[in-house]
């Protein structure tokens, strides 16, 4: 019995639920942590200088720069030669994922009632965990049908793109011009690599390395530098792109974002209450705005005739993914610390996206568990 356990949890982790069980756990040990004896060291730890930064901001300036580098990659395939690669393939995925960012953001607004001290974080809830919401999505097996996760895996790349405009115009300030034009000069050196057709991939790695340092230096968030990067390394069979997309799977999966959210989601819970106004707006943005934007323009779009529903899947488990986009965390945690600098609005972000996250997650696994053996309608 203890090796047919072992076997199956070997098989989830192993599997498409893998890295979603891997952050799950990341953000349990995060939480225990924070709320035991070892919390002091533990919040020390994160601010502990490493060279010219803390600990955390390493974590979320520079290994959450590989994570957008490997979404900026992932981004760019679905694009120029997967399931964005044409405009009747991109309809539904980009009106789900763009009214799943904007109706989340103004029940944000709505529950905080435009407080001026709140305002920046109206995009915390606009976000989605790929990796958790396809982790939980995967738990259920050959219950959910392909196109059910190819559409949720396509709505997240798109909220995805969407994150990363918020965060280099939304959260920039105080441009130094003379690291903008380190990182210009940066782009173009990666033009020219990937016009004269270069597959070796450490060119652009150094590079990329640079474009991080000036990005870093220049006002706009250096996880920018990672897309940035990405949309200059050559697509091709078995080139360069598929080459660093295929490394960098595992560890963006079972490395950084579990460290991530490990350095992230701890919080005391004896804080601030779920319903105080930043938390409470967090998590209703997550769990109510996020499943009313997307389900409610999946309806609007297949009834105006704009898309077509995702082949095999009924309307009960398309709610059910409009629940899932709910799953925030990484996301949003990422966004929150851009938001707020005050560490008490920090911890009141947390408690909410962990909230908002968890509440999507278990709704979205119980609707589409329970609409697997309804027929599509």
């Amino acid at each position: 019995m203890i090796r047919r356990s072992f076997l199956a949890v070997r098989d989830h982790l192993s599997g498409e639920a893998g890295p979603g069980l891997v952050l799950m756990a990341a953000a349990a040990a995060a939480l225990v942590v924070a709320n035991s004896p070892l919390g002091l060291a533990y919040d020390h730890a994160l601010h502990v200088k490493l060279g010219p930064l803390g600990a955390q901001h390493w974590i979320n300036d520079g290994l959450m720069a590989i994570f957008f580098l490997f979404v900026g990659l992932e981004v760019k395939r679905e694009v120029v030669a997967g399931d964005l690669s044409t405009p009747a393939a991109r309809r539904l995925p980009v009106i789900a994922a763009a009214a799943g960012m904007i109706v989340p953001a103004l029940v944000y607004l709505a529950a905080t009632g435009a407080d001026p001290a709140l305002i920046r974080g109206w995009a915390i809830p606009s976000a989605t965990d790929i990796a958790f919401a396809i982790g939980v999505l995967a738990l259920l097996g050959r219950r959910a049908p392909a196109s059910l996760k190819l559409f949720l895996t396509t709505v997240a790349i798109v909220d995805d793109i969407g994150a990363v405009a918020i965060i280099a115009l939304a959260y920039t300030s105080g441009l130094n011009l003379a690291a903008l034009a380190a990182a210009g000069v940066a782009l173009v050196a990666l033009f020219l690599l990937n016009r004269r057709g270069v597959q070796a991939l450490w060119p652009y790695l150094a590079i990329a390395l640079l474009l991080w340092a000036a990005v870093l230096r220049s006002g706009v968030h250096a996880t920018v530098a990672g897309v940035l990067a990405a949309l200059f390394v050559p697509l091709g069979e078995d080139g360069p792109l598929d080459r660093l997309e295929h490394a960098l799977s595992p560890w963006v999966s079972y490395a950084i974002l579990p460290v991530f959210a490990f350095a992230n989601a701890g919080v005391a819970l004896g804080g601030a209450p779920l319903w105080a106004p930043l938390p409470l707006a967090v998590a209703l943005g997550l769990f109510l705005g996020k499943q009313a934007g997307v389900f409610g323009a999946m309806r609007g779009a297949v009834a105006l005739g704009l898309a077509e529903k995702p082949e095999g899947a009924g309307w009960a488990q398309l709610y059910g993914v409009g629940l899932l986009a709910g799953i925030g965390f990484t996301m949003s945690l990422f966004i929150g610390g851009l938001a707020f600098t005050d560490p008490v609005l920090v911890e009141e972000v947390k408690i909410g996206v962990l909230a908002g996250s968890l509440l999507s997650a278990l709704a979205g696994y119980a609707v589409l568990r329970l609409a697997a053996g309804s027929r599509p309608g």
